[in-house]
This record gives C-alpha cells, structure tokens and sequence, in this order.
C-alpha cells in the first residue's frame, strides 16, 4: 500500500501518525461547506485547546492502522467520516471541546444537497404567507396546509429531511422561503476516541442543563429515600433526630411518661380529663 503513497502524501500521513501519537483524544469533524472565516473563527478559539488538521480520508485510515497498537480501536473512527472529514486532536476533555464547538455554531439556511446532521423539522403555525401558489409549494414537500386569519398555516408538524440524508432541492427551496435556519455553521464533531473508548456525537451532543436538572432530581429523590427509611446519613441526621425527639415526645404525652419535657402538657392533659369528668357528673346529678 505504500508504494501507491507520493512523497507528500507520504509526508502528510507521518504527519498525522505523529499527532495520533501525541495526543491522547481524537476527534472526527466535518468541515464539508465551511467558510472559510468560520474556519478561522473556529482555529482561534481552540487555539491551545486543540489541533484541527486536514488530510484525505484514505490518509487518515492509513495513520490511524499504524497506530492501531498503540491506541486500540482508533481506526473505528473511520466509521464517522462524513463530508470532509478532518481530525480534532487535543488534551482536554472531550465534552469540553465538544461544548466549545457546539456554542460557536451560528444558524444558516440548508443547501440543497447537504447532509441534514439532525431531522429537519418543520413544526406546525402560520406562516406569513396569504393563500396562493406557496399552498402547492408547502404541499410539494408532504406540509399540510390550511388558512387561517387570511394567512396560510401548516397544520401538524413534518420532517422533511431526515437525519443523514441529503436535502433536496425543493426542500432547500421551501425552507429558504419559509425562513427556517435547520443547520449551523461550524464544525460538527462526529465522534471522539479517548483509552480506546468511541464517543459518538448523541453523546457528545447533551444537554448539559438537562443532565445537571437530572443529576438534582436524582440527589431529592435518594435523600426523600434516605429519610424514609431512617438511613442515618450527614444529609438526613437532623431530620432524623428531629423526628425522632418529636415522636418520643408524643410517645410520651400520649403514655402519660413523665419527663422534664411532657410533665407540663400530661398535667394539662389530666387537667382537661378532670374538668370533663367533673361536667358528666353535674350533669347526671
């Protein structure tokens, strides 16, 4: 195989084997359509956090096969090439990177033949069309459409692109006119490797919100547990022991045990009990 690699190809993959094995973390990315100012954009702000470097897909599987002894598993990124794929290679933590580039992203209208990275999703609402030949045009790409208040609305909501799929023509047409921005602009980090461990982009690609609401919903849900089942712990002692003095203290009320705590509220008790009985009593008299 390498007798079909020129010099400079051949230089480029020594390259790429030399990052391979200097940096722990590899990322694939797609950089497929990306301006070239948002490239800079992006190449600055991983300045000192990451290296993009660009090269030939067949380049990057020869790199990851002669490093595959030293990072097992490396070359399955191989199954995560999309577009034009290139390599992220850093030190830091993957989710970490992976937020850096997923917050840099800017909306942009969908180009006929781009590969949609999620489903495309046109929801139902009014548009701000009057009725007329959008109705035929909504309805070319599966819209339901209606009217409402003099303007058209699409009815239920409809994916028109599915994730992985190209977008077609008159769908790019449609969503253009419809203003609706399905994709961003900046570098969509398909999968990271780090000790021989694939991260695919759903996982990359979570809600970092969501996950810390889980997280909280989680520790409640153990401490109402913990505290439920009188598991003494630093978060649930003082509950514990404030329940407990609580019940003791009617515990003792109600078994007339004289303490220093219940001898005031038992003779209040006795007190209430002998005026009670004393009213039965003039009242039989």
């Amino acid at each position: 195989m390498e007798a079909h690699v020129s010099p400079r190809k051949k230089e480029i993959k020594e390259k790429l084997v030399s990052l391979l094995k200097e940096y722990p973390v590899v990322g694939i990315v797609d950089m497929e359509s990306l301006p070239a100012s948002t490239l800079q954009e992006m190449r600055a702000k991983l300045r000192g956090k990451a290296v993009l470097f660009m090269a030939k897909k067949r380049l990057i599987s020869l790199a990851f096969n002669e490093v595959e002894g030293e990072k097992p598993g490396v070359s399955r990124l191989a199954d995560y090439y999309h577009g034009m794929p290139a390599l992220l290679l850093t030190r830091e933590n993957p989710f970490r990177i992976a937020r850096i580039l997923r917050e840099s992203r800017t909306p942009a209208h969908a180009r006929p033949g781009q590969i949609a990275p999620d489903d495309i999703i046109v929801k139902a609402g009014p548009t701000s069309f009057p009725p007329g030949p959008i109705i035929s045009e909504l309805s070319s790409i599966g819209l339901k459409t209606g009217v409402e208040g003099g303007k058209v609305a699409i009815k239920e909501d409809k994916v028109v692109v599915k994730a992985g799929e190209p977008v077609p023509p008159k769908v790019a047409e449609v969503l253009a006119r419809l203003d609706i921005k399905p994709v961003e602009l900046g570098l969509t980090l398909w999968a990271v490797y780090e000790d021989g461990i694939i991260y695919e982009r759903s996982l990359l690609e979570v809600d970092e919100q969501a996950y810390r609401d889980q997280l909280a919903q989680a520790a409640r849900e153990a401490f109402l547990v913990a505290l439920g089942s009188g598991m003494m712990l630093p978060e649930t002692a003082s509950l514990l022991l404030t329940r407990a003095a609580r019940d003791a203290f009617l515990l003792g009320v109600q078994q007339a045990i004289l303490t220093g705590e219940t001898l005031p509220f038992i003779l209040l008790k006795a007190e209430r009990a002998a005026h009670s009985l004393a009213e039965r009593i003039g009242q039989a008299a």
